[in-house]
C-alpha cells in the first residue's frame, strides 16, 4: 500500500490562492446573497424568520428567548444553504439520475425540514403562551 503524496503547489487550482478575510468574507456573504435571491425556500424561510423577529420585538420576549430565535434561524437559514450547495454539486457531479444522487439531495433536504420543524416547535413554546392572553382580549372573551 502506497502512501499519499501531498499534491505539489505546481498542480494547485488556481482558484486556490490566498485571499484576505475581508475577501473571503465578500465571497461568502455573496454566496448567502445569491441563495437569499435564488431559492424559493429560503425566501419563505427568511420571510418566517422576519416574522418571528417582529413578534418578538412586539411581545418583547427575554434575552434568552431571543438567543434561541436567532440560533434557530440561523440553524434553518444555514441548512438551507448547505443543502443547496450539495445540490448543486450533486447535479454538477451525476447529471443524470442516479439513486445516490437521490438519496443525497433528500437527505440534504430532509435536514433543513426537521431543523424547521423544530424551529415551529420551539417558536410555539415561546409565542404562544404570550398570544393566547392576546387573542382572547382581542375575540372578548
Amino acid at each position: 500500500m502506497s502512501r499519499p503524496v501531498a499534491p505539489s503547489p505546481e498542480l494547485s487550482p488556481p482558484y486556490r490562492t490566498k485571499r484576505s478575510f475581508w475577501r473571503s468574507l465578500h465571497v461568502a456573504l455573496a454566496g448567502a446573497g445569491c441563495v437569499l435571491r435564488t431559492e424559493r425556500n429560503a425566501q419563505i424561510e427568511s420571510g418566517i424568520a422576519l416574522l418571528a423577529i417582529g413578534l418578538g420585538l412586539w411581545l418583547r420576549i427575554t434575552r434568552q428567548e431571543w438567543a434561541v430565535i436567532f440560533t434557530l434561524i440561523t440553524l434553518v437559514l444555514g441548512l438551507e444553504m448547505v443543502n443547496t450547495a450539495i445540490e448543486a454539486a450533486v447535479d454538477l457531479a451525476c447529471p443524470e439520475q442516479n439513486p445516490l444522487a437521490k438519496k443525497t439531495k433528500d437527505s440534504a433536504a430532509g435536514a433543513v425540514v426537521v431543523a424547521a420543524i423544530g424551529s415551529v416547535a420551539v417558536g410555539l413554546v415561546i409565542f404562544l403562551p404570550r398570544l393566547w392572553p392576546v387573542v382572547m382580549h382581542w375575540l372578548n372573551l
